[in-house]
Order: C-alpha cells, then structure tokens, then sequence
C-alpha cells in the first residue's frame, strides 16, 4: 500500500499502482488516478449532490467487470453516501456522493473507470436539472450520419428556443444534453424529449430511427430518449470509458461538430484540452432554462401529446 496524495496534500491509501488497465496502451491504474485527480475541477459539478454508479474493472478493461450502486463494505466513514429505497431490488442502497477530491481518488483505486451519476440531485429525485438525446449508430451507420441527425436535432431545439450542449459519449455516439429548470418530473420530460426525437425521424428518416429493437432499426442511429427515467443514468461529462485508448465522454461546442472525431478526447488530450480551451458545457448546471413555452408549442402541434 502507498499514499496517493493531491496538490491539496490530501492522503488517500492506493494499492496497486501498476496494475495495467488498459493493456493496449499500458494505462496503468496510476495513471487513471492521475486522469481524475488532473479533471477533478471540471467533473465535480456533474457529480456533486446526485446518487454516483460506478462500474469497476479489477481486472482492467478486458477482465470482468460490475456495476457498483451500493457503498462497498470498508467504505471510508468520510465518504459521503445517500440512502435510497428501491422498488425494483426491495432494499435501501447507498450510493456514494462524489463531491470531494479524496473520494475521487479512492473510487478510482477501486478501479473505477466509469462515472455514471443520476440527472436529478438528491434534494429533488423526481425533477432532473437536464434531459438527454443518445444518439447510439447502428453497426451499418457511419460517423456522418450520427453528425447529420445531431444537426438535425439542433436545428430543431433552437426553433423551440432552447439551449443545447453536445459532448461524445466516448464510444460512437453523441449525447445532447438541454438543462432544464426543475419544473417537470422524468415521465412529463420523457413525453417531450419522445416528441422531439421523433420530429428528428421525420426530417431526417434515412438516417434516424426510434425503434428500440436493434435488429429493427434499420442500420439508422438510434435516438433515445428512454434514458429520461429516474434511477437511470448518463456517463458524466470526463468520465473514462473502458476501451481501447482510454477515450473520454467530452463536451465541445456545437461550431466544432463537424471538426472533431471522438477518437480525439482521451486520458492523455483531455486534461490539455481543458487547461487550453475550460470546460464548453460549464454553464449547463448553473444556467437553467425553463421548458414550459417549448413544452406547450409541442402540445399545440402534437396535440395530444404523451397518449399513444
């Protein structure tokens, strides 16, 4: 056992340091800690006061691995947890709470690679602060296609007057995230992120699809919008993801869409890119809008909207 230390002198226990993660590369759990330690500024808005899935990969990315809601046994009285009912498992989980630096650095030497926390904060579970569009290719749709439908999409939520964020999800696809300002629960907003995606179906039908059977869909992206439930969760903003190249969930601005690849943001451009250029999606959490004037331009054109 060693000491991880930050340049806020923070001490947590680290084991393992040289374990290889990332096999290809030779990213190394070390290296992962420093990834988090690096972004950490950027990533606690994303993370603070809202429920934290992790999946962990002891064995690095090609091992086995596990998702991990529940606070682990030996968990550090330190960390921050929340307790919450579940329907589904008929029990209380706590979930960890990623809202300081030593907590960071103690899930990432558990290996865990992924952060996955909730779209609504603890103080109001049932109204998130954003909704997202997933937009997931297909094996036989290509990198323009995912480019096409999120102009698409776009296009469609300036009209609605709305502000939009992209960011790579870190494997092929994008996610575009519109904040919201708490006045509608996950079911009200699932009906109005549904109508939208399927306004992107209509202008773009080639390419764009909301069928959720993958072998039906055509080889069209896929826009889902069924990730808008509660308890469900979106990689973070900087959070890693398990695949060759250590590639991270970045945001960009939308006058970079048709510049970037997502083979561009790694654990190794990110930090640089953050230190260079600050954090695109920044004032998503800060700046909310209000959805109400948009929601009921939907229902007029829609009508009746959420019945089928």
């Amino acid at each position: 056992m060693v000491t991880i230390e930050s340049k806020e002198a923070i001490k947590v226990p680290g084991t393992n340091l040289d374990k290889v993660l990332w096999p290809d590369e030779g990213y190394t759990k070390k290296d992962l800690i420093h990834y988090y330690s690096k972004v950490f500024t950027n990533l606690i808005p994303y993370l603070q006061e809202r429920p934290l899935v992790v999946t962990r990969y002891p064995s690095g990315i090609k091992g086995k691995w596990f998702y991990q809601k529940n606070a682990p046994a030996g968990t550090p009285e330190w960390v921050r947890t929340f307790p919450w009912f579940s329907s589904h498992s008929q029990r209380y989980l706590n979930f960890i709470i990623c809202d300081r630096l030593e907590t960071m650095l103690w899930l990432a030497n558990q290996a865990c690679i992924e952060l996955h926390p909730w779209m609504s904060p603890i103080h109001h579970l049932d109204k998130p602060d954003f909704v997202v569009f997933d937009l997931d290719p297909s094996a036989e749709s290509t990198y323009e296609d995912v480019l096409d439908v999120a102009e698409a999409l776009h296009e469609i939520l300036r009209h609605l007057g709305l502000r939009s964020y992209p960011k790579t999800s870190g494997a092929t696809g994008l996610h575009i995230l519109v904040p919201t300002n708490n006045e509608y629960t996950y079911d009200e907003l699932r009906d109005f992120v549904r109508v939208i995606a399927e306004m992107v179906v209509q202008l773009v039908p080639s390419q764009a699809t909301v069928v959720r059977k993958v072998k039906d869909r055509q080889g069209k992206v896929y826009v889902d919008y069924l990730q808008n439930i509660r308890g469900q969760t979106v990689c973070a903003p900087y959070s890693l993801r398990p695949l060759p190249g250590a590639p991270v969930s970045t945001p960009f601005s939308w006058d970079e869409l048709r510049h970037i690849k997502t083979g561009d943001f790694n654990m190794i451009s990110v930090p640089l890119r953050l230190e260079q250029m600050g954090d695109p999606l920044a004032h998503m959490i800060t700046d909310p809008q209000s959805i109400k004037a948009s929601w009921q331009q939907l229902k007029a054109a829609f009508h009746p909207v959420g019945k089928r």
